[in-house]
């Protein structure tokens, strides 16, 4: 009796436990599962158990299907609003990289130019304080075009400010140091109510009173602040970019294919197979396509970037230019002083207005003339903290630039590696579960997906062409301002490997010949101080200016000049 009892008991588990499995493989549950944890939708919309005749747009199949023409609609939108997002958290950083350091390249060139400007009015503060009101609204100007050229606002000349600065300097010079008896004859104020003063200023380049002082400071003042200028652009238009490339849309083509990469395999049952990383990328490949017609030009612009800030902290030095400039106006008045019987006869013939002058007295150093500089004034002046800064700012840069040469290149391989390209014994080749994706994996760019079979590319997004045309033009530009910048010898960034081009059967990707523009010899200083073609202002945001001499002191002239005026000031 008890072994009767038994096996009916075995018999009856048996038929529940068949029921309950049945019931399980023809349920939605998993489905509506992962439809509420990923948030794509209403779970009204998701049916309780699988149904036959679906009318289904993307995920169509001839069984049974947990989806309908809803869920697909849902699909859609949570797809489109997935990717957007991995896109732009992949270019926020880069965002972030250039706005930074546009904002702290900014600072320290206007640290830079204050700390100048405090050291130029010391000049005038502990040696020529006769000079001081009448010199100081000129020096304020000076710094003031300095200032929005390197900001690159406004159509400002730094060849201008600098002969603006000197024609100003001239009268003043000329009654209060070289004559200081005339002093009075054009009032202790500004030189600009008098006909001498006018008559100085518009002949100060024909009378050269200065020597080549100005021209040389001239000189040393473009080609850093030049560099200075085109980077600050250059950041501008690098966010710029950034900015577009974010509002870029995905076609519907693409969107229909990441559905039915990533969701379609859920109107089956199976929420948890990935897909293959062959579909992933023809996929990403394919929605990408536009922008992967940036990465030529992009990759230009950075090495332009990274060109520009090697300049600014390196050869055309932008600190040791501005910390000169006292050095250079020091020299120059000296200079007046040694000629002053010279300039004296010249302002005679030009002017007529001098003669009236017993005799000229050409005023010389002495201990009794010179008030020594305050001890440690440069710790009190604004900006000094600043100096060095460059040097560290611009390593920084470019090793944090030199990451994203390829961004737009890269950008499907980022997201398959990061969301769905996963290497797995079985996966989702779009239609099936297989162990393998045998379908052909194209390279990137619009040309290329034309052997794409996971969706088809009509062209470049209009909104891309726009972007890569401007990139295109802009680095044009620089490099008429600045010939072979950009075109030096260029290092891939780490990690990134061999750029990826045209087709392969390969299932991780493409590899091959990146197509890189042929290597040219590295700058040089010839190179970078030859003249630039003169181009209308109108055509581009950059300056094209022309040093008025090739005569420039090297670093090394500068330093020795300012420490041995410096050394001059403290021990006659």
């Amino acid at each position: 009796m008890s072994r009767v009892n038994v096996s009916w008991i075995i018999a009856v588990l048996a038929v529940e436990f068949a029921t309950l499995s049945a019931v399980r493989a023809h349920s939605c549950h998993e489905v509506k599962t992962a439809f509420q944890v990923r948030q794509i939708g209403p779970l009204k919309w998701v049916p309780e158990t699988p149904a036959t005749d679906v009318d289904l747009s993307v995920c169509k199949h001839t069984g049974p299907s947990c989806c309908t023409r809803k869920m697909e609609e849902s699909y859609r939108a949570a797809v489109l609003r997935d990717t957007t997002q991995n896109i732009r958290l992949y270019s926020f950083e880069l965002k972030y990289l250039i706005s930074t350091h546009a904002t702290a390249f900014q600072d320290t060139f206007q640290s830079l130019l204050s700390f100048s400007q405090s050291h130029l009015f010391s000049l005038f503060e502990t040696m020529y304080t006769s000079l001081l009101p009448s010199v100081s609204p000129h020096i304020l100007c000076l710094y003031t075009d300095l200032s929005h050229y390197l900001q690159g606002t406004g159509n400002v000349s730094v060849e201008t400010a600098v002969h603006c600065f000197f024609d100003s300097l001239f009268p003043l010079v000329h009654t209060h140091i070289v004559n200081p008896s005339m002093a009075e004859s054009i009032g202790t104020g500004a030189s600009g109510d008098s006909q001498l003063g006018d008559c100085l200023r518009m002949t100060r380049q024909d009378v050269n009173p200065f020597g080549p002082h100005p021209r040389t400071m001239t000189a040393e003042l473009v080609s850093a602040l030049q560099a200075g200028r085109a980077l600050s652009i250059a950041l501008a238009v690098g966010s710029e970019v950034m900015n577009v490339t974010d509002m870029a849309e995905l076609s519907k083509e693409c969107v229909r294919a990441l559905v039915r990469m990533q969701y379609c395999s859920h109107c089956r049952g199976l929420t948890l197979i990935r897909a293959c990383s062959g579909l992933c990328l023809n996929v990403m490949r394919g929605c990408l396509a536009s922008l992967s017609e940036i990465h030529a030009p992009w990759r230009q612009y950075v090495n332009i970037l990274q060109d520009l800030a090697r300049m600014v902290a390196g050869e055309h030095n932008l600190e040791l230019a501005l910390l000169g400039i006292r050095g250079h106006v020091e020299e120059a008045i000296l200079y007046a002083q040694l000629h002053g019987r010279r300039i004296t006869a010249t302002v005679d013939k030009v002017c007529g207005h001098s003669s009236n002058v017993s005799s000229t007295t050409v005023r010389t150093f002495s201990s009794s003339s010179v008030t020594p500089p305050p001890t440690n004034s440069t710790l009190d002046v604004p900006g000094a903290d600043k100096i060095g800064m460059l040097k560290h700012l611009h390593r920084d840069f470019i090793e944090y630039m030199s990451r994203y040469k390829s961004i737009f290149n890269n950008l499907p391989e980022k997201l398959c590696e990061a969301e769905m390209g996963v290497d797995e014994l079985t996966c989702w080749s779009g239609d099936d579960v297989v162990q393998s994706y045998n379908a052909r994996v194209v390279g990137g760019g619009v040309r290329a997906q034309r052997q794409n079979p996971e969706l088809r590319v009509r062209g470049v997004d209009p909104l891309i062409l726009d972007v890569k045309a401007r990139l295109e033009l802009f680095n044009q530009e620089i490099q008429e301002v600045l010939p072979g910048v950009g075109q030096g010898p260029s290092w891939d960034e780490p990690g990134s490997g061999v750029e990826n081009s045209g087709d392969c059967d390969d299932e991780d990707g493409c590899e091959g010949s990146s197509g890189e523009p042929e290597v040219t010899p590295p700058l040089t200083e010839a190179d970078l101080s030859k003249n630039t073609v003169n181009v209308p202002a109108h055509e581009s945001p950059m300056v094209r200016e022309k040093p008025t001499s090739d005569a420039s002191l090297s670093i090394a002239s500068v330093i020795v000049i300012t420490v041995g005026l410096w050394l001059q000031c403290c021990f006659i």
